[in-house]
This record gives structure tokens, C-alpha cells and sequence, in this order.
């Protein structure tokens, strides 16, 4: 029997960094860890320089992963282009954490 998503135990922070890395390692690639992990303060726009195509495969990475309660697109679409490119990796992380029960 399939676990419930909404029934798992709630997550820490450091392992949603972790479900967030490998996201982003899946779509674009192990070389974004060439610097260094990826951290809270990981910038998408300055550090990992993502495309905007790589942010909708995260978005769809993510939702599978943690359910229809993290509305990545509703999020951002809540946000102006500054605080778009200003999105760390925390900014992420403390949505997911906030998503989830």
C-alpha cells in the first residue's frame, strides 16, 4: 500500500535541503554542486543561474515529491521580479516546510 503523502511524519529542514538538492541535481545536473552543496542561502538566480524552464521541472519535481499542498507556481506568482531573482534556496525550503503538516 502507497504512503498517504499528507500522513507522512513532518520533515526537518535539513531533510528538505537535501529532497531540494537532488531535485535540482536531477534537472540540471551534478555540476551545480561543482562549488560547493547546496545550502539555505543558495541563490537560484546568482549561484545556480537556473533557466526559467529548470525552475518549472523543479516546481513539478517538488510537487510530486511533497504533494499539491507546496504551490510552487502560486507562490511565485505572488512575487515581484526582484524577490524572484533575490529566491534562495531557504526561501524554498521554508515554503515546503510551511506546506507540509
Amino acid at each position: 500500500m502507497d504512503a498517504d503523502p499528507d500522513m507522512t511524519p513532518e520533515l526537518t529542514h535539513d531533510e528538505i535541503l537535501k529532497a531540494v538538492e537532488q531535485a535540482l541535481v536531477a534537472i540540471a545536473g551534478d555540476e551545480i554542486l561543482v562549488t560547493g552543496p547546496v545550502t539555505m542561502t543558495t541563490s537560484f538566480n546568482a549561484d545556480l543561474e537556473l533557466e526559467s524552464i529548470e525552475f518549472v521541472a523543479l516546481a513539478e519535481k517538488l510537487q510530486h515529491r511533497f504533494g499539491e499542498k507546496v504551490d510552487f507556481v502560486g507562490w511565485i506568482s505572488g512575487k515581484e521580479l526582484d524577490q524572484i531573482i533575490a529566491l534562495t534556496v531557504g526561501d524554498l525550503v521554508e515554503l515546503i516546510a510551511t506546506c507540509r503538516p
